[in-house]
């Protein structure tokens, strides 16, 4: 089977989207949870040390792994067919994401080059909720958007336009047979 590279692109830029869409939330989730604990800044300083420089390394890291998670999903969507509901699919994936990865704070908490600048993520439970809270959003976002911009050529109907106006409520050619007005 030959890879759709143009449904992995959109699935790509879904996981951007839906990566912006955590980090553009990670300030009241950290206020909510009262927990510091922010990703952004977790891979920031890993590359970039100081506060001028570590955020927009912090970001774009983030957003990359966002664009490799929408890729990854949209592959393996060619390939495997969950028996789940189509809205379903990118939550799961991105919750099932989350706690497979999270015994990984271990290796943070004690390796990371500025681990002492950082909440330790070992037995932090605001930190799992908020980082669940966060794989939940971004599954939700990711995968509506995914979902919509490859969607299967038979959920389309054939003749997709003729029940379509620019309005976007239909065309009045399809409200009732031709002909019904008069024949009454």
């Amino acid at each position: 089977m030959a890879i759709d590279w143009t449904a992995t692109s959109r699935g790509a830029a879904a996981g951007v989207i839906g990566a912006a869409a955590w980090a553009a939330q990670m300030p009241l989730d950290k206020r909510a949870f009262d927990s510091a604990y922010d990703d952004v800044e977790l891979l920031g300083k890993a590359v970039a040390g100081e506060r001028p420089l570590w955020y927009p390394a912090g970001l774009a890291m983030h957003l990359a792994g966002g664009a490799l998670f929408g890729a990854s999903f949209a592959l393996a969507g060619q390939r495997v067919t969950l028996p789940l509901p189509p809205w379903a699919r990118g939550p799961l994936a991105a919750l099932t994401e989350n706690f497979a990865a999270w015994p990984l704070g271990r290796l943070t908490d004690r390796y990371h080059p500025r681990r002492n600048e950082l909440p330790p993520l070992t037995g932090n439970r605001r930190a799992l909720a908020q980082s669940t809270w966060r794989h939940l959003l971004f599954g939700v976002v990711f995968g509506e958007l995914e979902r919509r911009l490859n969607r299967p050529e038979d959920e389309v109907p054939p003749d997709y336009d003729a029940y379509v106006s620019p309005n976007g409520h239909g065309s009045i050619e399809h409200a009732a047979p031709a002909g019904a007005a008069g024949e009454a």
